[in-house]
């Protein structure tokens, strides 16, 4: 049952970035997932991180949350009452040889360029925070 927390890692090896393949669903996404009743944004998005690769590290609050309402076709997913989730976003930077090992959820797994990434992914929201990490930075004054 999904819950009205979220919590989404963006996983980034140099200028590559994690996409993986959702079995159930057949859809491409980054590591995601429900935050538990007890635990933070931040303590969610460490969990899912091991759950669906393998990895155990400090993720970064990337200071961008974000909403959805919750589609009426997917009501059924979601606890009774739930009508928007809040997404709490995520990063952790990896080595150049590091690979993920994937749970039960994912069937294979791609690193992309950012705008591959950006095509691939499946939900606007996160679309929106990887466009936003590959924006050019303004330079102060």
């Amino acid at each position: 049952m999904r819950t009205e927390r979220e919590a989404v890692v963006i996983v980034r090896r140099g200028e590559q970035f994690l996409m993986l393949h959702r079995v159930p669903d057949d859809y491409w996404h980054v590591v995601a997932g429900a935050a538990e009743p007890h635990e933070t944004f931040a303590e969610a998005a460490a969990r899912e991180l091991v759950e669906e690769t393998g990895l155990h590290a400090a993720v970064a609050d990337l200071a961008m949350p974000q909403t959805y309402a919750v589609p009426e076709m997917l009501r059924h997913e979601y606890g009774p009452g739930i009508e928007v989730v809040t997404i709490g976003n995520f990063s952790v930077a990896v080595p150049p040889e590091w690979e993920p090992t994937l749970n039960e959820e994912h069937d294979r797994y791609r690193w992309c360029g950012l705008s591959e990434a950006i095509l691939l992914e499946h939900w606007p929201e996160t679309m929106e925070i990887l466009a936003a990490l590959g924006a050019p930075k303004l330079e102060a004054r």
